[in-house]
């Protein structure tokens, strides 16, 4: 079902809460359901909100110079459930949820969608009992470095983002291939296909560089819509 003891992780969040304070955040639907419990999914729905304005904030004052294309980019790379299922990783979250047998077989436990959910359930809590100042804080804590480091990435660099992610999550390098190329000559736009572990997505662009980082956008983005 879980690990009870949950200090170890309140300590890695850097969060001064009662254990039982967030119990409720690791509640996976399948346990709360069994136990008769309330699940961490409204949790999750707050704590979605919470980290938008959160990171919105926090780019707003870090960048004074961006202008809102470039800020709105940052912040939908950053509040991906992608990245939010790395930082969930790192924390060792996933052995924390209560789960149940049945979800338990199934591996949703590692899931990324389950495991970012559950942290955006954590921060509706730290908002919750200490207030937005503090859950801000606890977003600039877990992020750290990660913001300067998407953000010194082009706006248009989406295959740096996504081979990261392949190395970090699935072991592996996106793999790229033309799979055709439409219109005249002088208008030629060409149709690149990326996969990564075991999604898809395709790109087009007027030239190959341009189709690549189009199908790596896509595929990158996607992956936080991967259903549970």
């Amino acid at each position: 079902m879980g690990s009870q003891d949950l200090r170890p992780l309140l300590s890695a969040l850097g969060l001064d809460l009662e254990p039982g304070e967030l119990t409720p955040a690791l509640r996976h639907a399948s346990y709360a359901h069994e136990a008769g419990l309330e699940s961490n999914e409204r949790l999750e729905f707050l704590g979605d909100a919470v980290l938008d304005l959160a990171m919105a904030d926090i780019l707003f004052h870090l960048f004074p110079e961006g202008d809102e294309g470039e800020l709105t980019r940052l912040r939908s790379v950053l509040v991906s459930r992608p990245m939010l299922a790395e930082i969930a990783g790192e924390l060792g979250l996933g052995e924390y949820l209560l789960v149940s047998e049945g979800a338990e077989e199934l591996g949703v436990r590692e899931r990324p969608s389950v495991l970012a959910a559950a942290l955006e359930a954590i921060l509706a809590v730290a908002f919750l009992k200490r207030g937005y100042g503090y859950a801000r804080e606890l977003v600039r804590r877990l992020y750290g470095e990660r913001i300067s480091r998407v953000a010194a990435q082009r706006p248009e660099d989406y295959k740096s983002l996504l081979q990261e992610l392949g190395q970090k999550r699935f072991g592996e390098l996106p793999r790229y291939r033309l799979i055709g190329t439409e219109g005249p000559e002088h208008e030629k736009v060409f149709a690149v296909e990326v996969s990564l572990g075991g999604e898809r997505a395709v790109g087009r662009g007027r030239n190959l560089k341009e189709a690549e980082q189009a199908a790596a956008k896509r595929l990158y983005l996607g992956l936080e819509d991967l259903t549970d």
